[in-house]
């Protein structure tokens, strides 16, 4: 079944500009969403400013993302260099 989720509106935009540019990049993001939907702990927990955040990876980009309650909330996806 998986958790519920919420994209930020950033997000969204970025997802826009991705499946515009990369086909390949987006399919292979939007799996990825799903495994993430389903299993959201099992990414890695982020410290300092991005405390409470987790982060999943696509190489060479990120996707930061939290948890709350039953819900998986996507905040944005960047290139490694520039994600954190």
């Amino acid at each position: 079944m998986g958790h519920d989720v919420l994209l930020t509106p950033f997000f969204e935009k970025q997802l826009r500009i991705l499946k515009n540019k990369d086909k390949m990049l987006f399919e292979r993001l939007i799996k990825k969403l799903k495994e993430i939907r389903q299993n959201p702990n099992h990414y890695k927990p982020l410290k300092n400013i991005l405390k409470g955040k987790r982060r999943a990876h696509i190489n060479p980009f990120v996707i930061i993302f939290e948890i709350k309650e039953n819900i998986v909330i996507f905040h944005y996806v960047k290139h490694h260099d520039k994600a954190y």
